[in-house]
C-alpha cells in the first residue's frame, strides 16, 4: 500500500496509480493526519481478506513545487520508523538547494540519510543538466535495475550530460578543492529570503518556506495569470504560471523560481516591476484595498 500527500506532484500520482497497490492519502504535510491514516490501514487490513498489509510505503517530496514548503522529515521519518513503514522522498527540487551543504532536505534537518528508503532526485534542476537518480539499497537499486520499465528501455545520458551532473556534484559537495559550493548554497538562502520578504512587505499573498528557493504568489483568479506572466515577459522576467487542474480552480499563482546567480540589484529591479504590475493588476491581497 502506497500513503501518499495529497499534494505530491502529479508524476507521483501516476506512479502510484500505475504500480496497482492500493493507494491512500493524507493530508498536505500533516503528520498528524498521517499517523491517523498508517493507524487505520494497520488496523482494518487489506480490503476483502483483511490481512497485514505486507509493506506500507510512504512518499513525499522534499520541496512540494507547487507550495514551495518543505516537507516536515523528522516526524514523518518518527512515524515511518513506529509503524514500521517504508519511505520514499521526492528531492527533485530540494537536492542542491537545501542544508548548509546541499546535501538536500536530510541536510537541512540534520536526518541520517539510512532513514530513508528510497531518495530520488532529478539532474535537471541544480545540476543543469538531463536525467536523474535513485538512492537506495543495493537490494531495492538491483530490482528497479531489473524491473522497471523506464530504465530498461531508456537510452543512456549522453556523455556531456553525464559529466555536467558530476561536474556540479564535485562543485555542490567540495570535492574539487573549493568552497564555491557551500558558497553558493549560502547566495541561494540569501537571494530566497530576501526575494520572499520583499513580496510578502509589498503585500502580495506568498506560501512556502524560508530557505526554500521556490517562491508561489497567489493571483487567485485564473483570468489575472496570462496578463501578469506577459506584462511581466515584456519586462524582461520570465515566470511560471500554475493554474487548474495542476491546482484548484480559485488558488491559482505564479511561481518564481530563484537563483544563486541572481545579485541583490538583479532581484531588487524584478521587485520594482512586480510591485508596479501587482498594483496595475489589483494582486495585493494582503494590503487595505488589493
Amino acid at each position: 500500500m502506497i500513503i501518499s500527500d495529497t499534494l505530491n506532484h502529479a508524476s507521483i500520482v501516476c506512479g502510484a496509480r500505475d504500480s496497482g497497490a492500493k493507494v491512500l492519502v493524507f493530508q498536505h504535510n500533516d503528520p498528524k493526519d498521517l499517523e491517523k491514516v498508517l493507524r487505520d490501514a494497520i488496523v482494518e487490513g487489506q480490503p476483502r481478506t483483511r490481512r497485514p498489509w505486507k509493506r506500507i510505503v510512504i512518499i513525499v517530496e522534499g520541496i512540494y513545487s507547487m507550495e514551495g514548503e518543505i516537507a516536515a522529515l523528522p516526524e514523518i521519518v518518527a512515524l515511518k520508523k513506529k509503524y514500521k513503514a517504508y519511505l520514499y522522498v521526492d528531492e527533485a527540487h530540494s537536492i542542491g538547494a537545501l542544508g548548509k551543504n546541499g546535501k538536500g532536505i536530510c541536510d537541512h534537518y540534520g536526518v541520517d540519510p539510512a532513514d530513508i528508503d528510497v531518495l530520488m532526485g532529478t539532474f535537471t534542476k541544480a545540476f543543469g543538466t538531463v536525467g536523474g537518480y535513485i538512492a537506495s539499497s543495493k537490494e531495492v537499486i538491483s530490482y528497479f535495475r531489473h524491473t522497471s520499465y523506464s530504465s530498461i528501455y531508456a537510452t543512456s545520458m549522453s556523455p556531456p550530460c553525464a559529466q555536467q551532473a558530476l561536474s556540479a556534484l564535485r562543485v555542490i559537495s567540495g570535492a574539487d578543492g573549493t568552497d564555491d559550493g557551500r558558497k553558493r548554497i549560502q547566495q541561494l538562502h540569501e537571494n530566497s529570503n530576501f526575494f520572499r520578504s520583499g513580496l510578502e512587505k509589498m503585500g502580495f499573498h506568498i506560501i512556502g518556506d524560508e530557505d526554500s528557493p521556490i517562491i508561489p504568489l497567489m493571483v487567485y483568479a485564473p483570468g489575472k495569470m496570462p496578463g501578469f506572466s506577459r506584462k511581466l515577459l515584456s519586462r524582461g522576467i520570465t515566470i511560471v504560471v500554475v493554474g487548474f487542474p495542476v491546482t484548484p480552480l480559485l488558488l491559482s499563482r505564479v511561481r518564481f523560481c530563484i537563483s544563486a546567480a541572481h545579485t541583490r540589484k538583479d532581484l531588487e529591479w524584478a521587485l520594482k516591476q512586480i510591485d508596479e504590475l501587482g498594483d496595475h493588476l489589483f494582486l495585493k491581497y494582503g494590503t487595505r484595498g488589493g
